[in-house]
């Protein structure tokens, strides 16, 4: 494999044992955090007025009163703590929307039709706060003005993830939206978004995630170790499904949620870093099957983690895959490092270091700005922690943004080289899911 990386800075810490090395984690990033907060005042204290804090400051914070036109490399942010999502400009560091998401407990990130002109927001909202009635809906909103041009209701129930992107979905056209329901039984709800109205519930048993294959399809992953494709007929009534031959073997090797769309095919990674490629191109899926990881990154114990841990650029066929090592069970863990892959060829052409999101976070705290002292000291001091969370815009230039769930920090990357490029200001506390609309 081609592959390019920053060497890396060997840590005694790695040989700890799990519990002195969360406990010297803490007291390491404690003591960085009180010098740099010590450090930072006097740097913030010596800066005139109107200069250059005010233009760093300004970064992150509503640009506009209304929204300008949707851009490449525009990206929702999930904030899990303040239950809303913000819209960001990836290449000015501006903050255009923030979208609430009622009582969610999880909230799902907007989706969006150019052709409508609108955002869509699936909530739910209960008539005693946390408690009582439950009603799910989607509010539909101006892309522009953000003004609530209404909303639907649906009678079934949204499932809850904390981190897949695969439990709503427009399906190709954007005439239908699916949610993936997990009770009483799992199913997915058809919403008409021409009529405005729910129009279907279609009974999904052993199966999960939405994923678009045509205007009136979609694939789901289910627990047989097969995919099952759905398809409607015009009016948005179930006409036909079918399932793939068993490719996975959920007990062993299971295949994840998180996967990315090149084309016609969908690419799922397995724990232990298998990539099924399945292609719905025909009346039945075919699957073709490779491993990201070679002998000596086994050996190494690398493998696919994180939350929502992949994401594909289809102009440039490359797939991003956050990676960590470790052992069986581990898949959930962050990674330290994205590996990019070229999917035709299958093979990895870069893996990258990926930057320190406490210290990113910490800095913008402080309103300090990325460069000088106290960042380098942060960055020094505080071990890296790695990102759950991967997205990449869908031009041919792209950029791919990574976070930490727990750290209010998003970092952007070239897209084609991985270098750093800047991270966003004032993305709330912490969450899983990135969206690029």
């Amino acid at each position: 494999m081609r592959d390019r990386l920053r060497p890396r800075r060997e840590s005694w810490l790695r040989r700890a044992t799990p519990a002195t090395s969360a406990a010297l984690r803490l007291g390491t990033a404690v003591l960085a955090a009180g010098l740099a907060l010590s450090t930072g005042l006097h740097e913030a204290a010596a800066k005139e007025e109107g200069g250059d804090r005010e233009a760093a400051a300004s970064v992150g914070r509503l640009a506009s009163a209304t929204v300008p036109p949707i851009g490449p490399h525009f990206v929702w942010v999930v904030d899990a703590v303040f239950l809303h999502a913000q819209l960001f400009d990836g290449d000015t560091g501006a903050m255009h929307a923030t979208i609430d998401s009622g009582t969610t407990i999880s909230p799902k990130p907007p989706l969006y039709s150019a052709r409508r002109g609108e955002f869509y927001s699936v909530e739910i909202d209960y008539d005693r706060g946390r408690r009582g009635k439950r009603t799910d809906f989607v509010t539909i909103y101006d892309d522009h003005t953000l003004d609530v041009k209404g909303d639907i209701v649906f009678p079934t129930r949204a499932g809850e993830s904390a981190a897949s992107l695969a439990y709503t979905a427009l399906l190709d056209g954007e005439r239908f939206l699916a949610v993936y329901n997990q009770f009483p039984l799992t199913s997915v709800s058809i919403i008409d978004l021409e009529t405005r109205a729910f129009v279907a519930e279609v009974p999904t048993a052993g199966c999960a995630g939405i994923y678009p294959i045509g205007p009136r399809a979609w694939a789901m992953l289910c627990g047989s170790g097969t995919v099952h494709v759905f398809r409607l007929d015009e009016s948005g009534q179930l006409a036909g499904d079918v399932a793939s031959e068993r490719f996975f073997d959920p007990i062993e090797d299971p295949a994840m949620l998180a996967a990315g769309r090149i084309g016609d095919t969908w690419h799922f990674p397995t724990f232990s870093g298998q990539l099924h490629a399945v292609d719905f191109s025909g009346e039945t899926p075919s699957v073709e099957t490779w491993s990201m990881v070679d002998a000596a990154d086994r050996k190494a114990g690398w493998r696919p983690g994180g939350r929502q841990l992949m994401a594909a650029n289809a102009p440039t066929g490359r797939l991003y895959v956050l990676f960590h090592q470790g052992g069986p069970g581990s898949h959930k863990d962050p990674g330290p490092e994205l590996w990019i892959f070229d999917a035709a060829a299958r093979e990895r052409v870069a893996r990258v270091e990926l930057p320190n999101f406490t210290a990113a976070f910490l800095v913008d705290m402080m309103e300090i700005g990325p460069d000088g002292f106290v960042p380098w000291l942060l960055e020094t001091l505080i071990p890296r922690d790695g990102a759950d969370t991967v997205t990449v815009s869908k031009d041919a230039k792209p950029v791919v943004f990574v976070r930490h769930g727990e750290r209010g920090a998003v970092a952007i990357l070239d897209g084609l080289t991985g270098e750093h490029l800047r991270n966003l200001s004032q993305v709330g506390l912490g969450g899983m899911r990135l969206e690029v609309p």
